[in-house]
Order: structure tokens, then sequence, then C-alpha cells
């Protein structure tokens, strides 16, 4: 089959392929640094064009044009399913929406949920098979794209041609539209430097995992941190199975500590659904083999994950309670970012042999002024559970890590407190006392 002829037949100038979308019309976005940032300010030219139209995405790397360009709302509803910093910023302004997702759901919650008529996405560069790949963002994009009547591509070729895995591509024969971008490189997304607060709390995980374990990070300064101090380690064997990859599995592999060589399946692979990071992750990931593009129903499904040995969780929070609910994704009522896969990796690393779900958090919010602490009595009204009571296992601050998991209401309070920042702690005594969860036996 002739696949160049069909492409130069699907071959569109952006402002035509936008032309698809209509007033009322669902479009679902690429996600991560796959959205469509090429195609996302022409939709938004057409904005006196055009109303009620809802768009959907996944962390729009920056301010996506279509809610920036209507402050009424009336011409589009933007939406995302995981914040970015951006999403946050729209949200302030009541300009984005949140739908919420357990991550290894989604594929599920698309096609039960989510008829789309328009999905347009970044992709790399067509191959000799005819196949568009997802690069760095596989998670449930062909889901959405299942899902979607009209499908717009847009090609980028600095994209990194991610190898799989499963549903890391789609064929020509399943695209309506190609767009061909201005070529600027993907956004960049450096970890953050960890602190001395961060590097304290990475210390005290370091100490949880062994040879042997599948390690998923999260993203933040802690994660960083402790995966500087693993490559930097005489850990041996190391495996990856994640939601996010990030450059510190890279760091890890090159240092010699990360092999995959004790993984149950998917050995010698660092298996994710993403990528996010900078330009040396994107190098490394192309047309390499040891890393492997899942479906998020794959890498974050409880019942595959938890197949590994030794699976260890690490992801940060906002804040907890003394009974043990994990507030990761909101401040209040101000959405932060998401669910995303925190519960999916706690939830499946307790089901793992020899796994740890690890939550880690400074002791104290960030600001000047009065000590607040980030564990507290309860959470802020409005804050959002995003790890239940039930799940949470391990606890990590600057203090220590303590392991919650089984323990009655006045062991939690009691553990907790133990690892509070020491100036607060009389002050949360006090409060477990009147919230009937402190025994006069207890001691710090």
């Amino acid at each position: 089959m002739d696949f160049l002829t069909e492409y130069r037949r699907k071959l569109v100038s952006p402002e035509e392929a936008v032309k698809v979308v209509k007033s009322g019309d669902k479009v679902a976005y690429g996600h991560f640094a796959m959205a469509p940032t090429f195609l996302d300010p022409y939709l938004a030219q057409r904005k006196d064009e055009l109303k009620a139209v809802k768009v959907y995405a996944v962390v729009y790397p920056g301010l996506a044009q279509v809610a920036v360009c209507d402050p009424t709302r009336e011409h589009f509803i933007y939406n995302s399913w995981h914040f970015s910093g951006g999403d946050r910023m729209l949200h302030d302004k009541n300009l984005c929406n949140f739908v919420p997702m357990i991550y290894h759901e989604g594929p599920a919650v698309i096609e039960r949920y989510c008829d789309a008529d328009v999905f347009m996405g970044k992709v790399t560069p067509m191959d000799s098979h005819g196949y568009f790949n997802f690069s760095v963002a596989n998670s449930d994009t062909y889901a959405y794209i299942k899902k979607s009547k009209k499908v717009i591509v847009e090609v980028c070729d600095k994209a990194p041609y991610c190898l799989g895995g499963n549903l890391e591509a789609i064929h020509i024969s399943e695209v309506d539209m190609i767009v061909e971008t201005d070529s600027k490189p993907l956004i960049q997304v450096p970890e953050v430097p960890p602190n001395d607060v961060d590097k304290a709390v990475a210390g005290h995980i370091m100490n949880l995992i062994e040879d042997g374990s599948v390690i998923q990070l999260g993203i933040g300064g802690m994660p960083s941190a402790v995966g500087s101090m693993i490559a930097h380690s005489d850990l041996k064997d190391l495996g990856a199975h994640t939601e996010i990859l990030v450059d510190s599995y890279v760091d890890m592999y090159e240092a010699g500590v990360l092999t995959g060589k004790r993984k149950a399946f998917d050995q010698g692979r660092m298996a994710y659904t993403f990528a996010l990071g900078t330009q040396k992750l994107y190098d490394f990931l192309h047309m390499n083999r040891t890393a492997a593009s899942y479906s998020v129903d794959y890498t974050n499904s409880p019942s595959i994950a938890s197949q590994h040995d030794k699976l260890i969780s690490i992801n940060n929070a906002i804040e907890i309670d003394l009974f043990g609910q994990v507030c990761s994704e909101s401040s209040g009522t101000r959405q932060i970012t998401g669910t995303g896969g925190q519960f999916d990796f706690i939830f499946s690393s307790f089901k793992s042999r020899g796994g740890k779900g690890i939550i880690c958090l400074s002791s104290l919010k960030e600001g000047k002024g009065e000590k607040k602490s980030r564990i507290v009595p309860t959470l802020t009204p409005g804050g959002i559970v995003t790890v239940p009571r039930a799940v949470t296992n391990y606890v990590v601050t600057e203090y220590g890590a303590v392991d919650i998991k089984g323990k009655s209401t006045w062991e939690r309070a009691e553990l907790l407190i133990s690892i509070a920042e020491p100036d607060l702690r009389e002050d949360l005594i006090k409060e477990a006392e009147k919230m009937k969860i402190w025994v006069k036996t207890n001691k710090l």
C-alpha cells in the first residue's frame, strides 16, 4: 500500500483542519507533551464562529488558548483530566474545570462515557509501515481516538519515537487529517532540585528500598531526590514499572543500578505510560528498547503492577490528617493537580509481595511567618481525599517513616504525630484528644 500517497491526500493546513469543529462539539486534546499546542491557537481563532465547544485536555503545557481567548466561556468550555500549572491558573480564573478520574480506569471511563467529535494531538512523523507514534504520551490516547468521529494528528519531527508496549501508535488508515507543525521541540520539564528537607525525606525512604525493588516515582523534588540517591547507591537490579518516566530513571539506568533483571515480566525494560523531562530523557527514549510505552490501563492496573515483587511507590502529598486520609490534589477547594495514578500505585504496592506504598511530604507548609503543619487533625475543608485512610501505608517526613497500615485510629495518630514538626506536636495531641483518637498511655 502506498502510505505516502495517502499521507499527501490527508495533509491539510491548520486552518482547514480546525474547520471540522462545529458548535456543540466535544474536542479531545492529546496528553502532556503531545498536546496539540500547534493547532490549539488556530482553533481559538475561530471563537466568534463557535458556541459551546467542550475541550478536554490532560496536563496541557502552558495555557490553552481556547480557554484564554474566551473569558465568558460562551464559545469554549475548557476541561482537564489532570491539571498542569497552566490549567491551575485557568482554574483560578474560572476558565477550567477538573474531571475526576482514577488513572488506570481512564480507557474504561472514556469507552463508557466520553464520546468525542474530534481528536487532535501531536505524533511523530509516519514510519515506513504507516504508523504515527504517540511518542512520550501513550496514556489513554488511543481510547479517545477510538471514540472520536474525526482524528487530526499534528506531526512533530522533534518528538522521540517511543517503542511499545502496546497501543503506542495509530495507523494512517485511522487518521482523517494530518497537519505538519512548526517543529518546535517538545516542552521540557526539568526535575525540581531537591532542598534539604527533600533530601532528609529521601534518606528515610532509601531505608525502605531493597535490591530487586521495582520503582514507581511521582514527580517533584522529593521523588527526584530519591532517584538521585538511588543512582548513587549500591542497590542492585532495580526495575521500573511506573506511570511517569522522568530523568531520574535515566540516571539510575546509566549508573547500573536499574537493570530490570528481577522483574516478574517486562524484564530489562522500563514500563511507563508517559514521560516528562528534559531533552536528555527524550533522546534516551528514541527507538530505545530499554523502555516500553504502554497504555495506562496496563501500567497502572493494580492487577498487573502488583504482580511485581517489592513494588515501591513514592508519591508526594499536600497534607495528611491524623486518621491517615491523604490529600494530594487540592488545597481546600482549589484544585492543584489530580488523582492521577497515586491511588493506583499505593493500592498496587500493598498487593505486591514485599511492596511498599510511600506517601512523602515535608512536615511544614511553605510560607513565611507562623508554622503550619502538613500533618493536620482533619483535612482542610474542601480538601480532596486522594488516598483513603484504609489504603494508606507508609508516610514519610524529614522526621522519619511510619507504617500506619492495620493500625487503630489512636495508633495512627501517635505514629503520624511522631513525624510531625516537633514544635507543633503538642497542639496535634490536643486535637487528637478532642477527636477521641488519643489515649493517655501514648508515648512519643
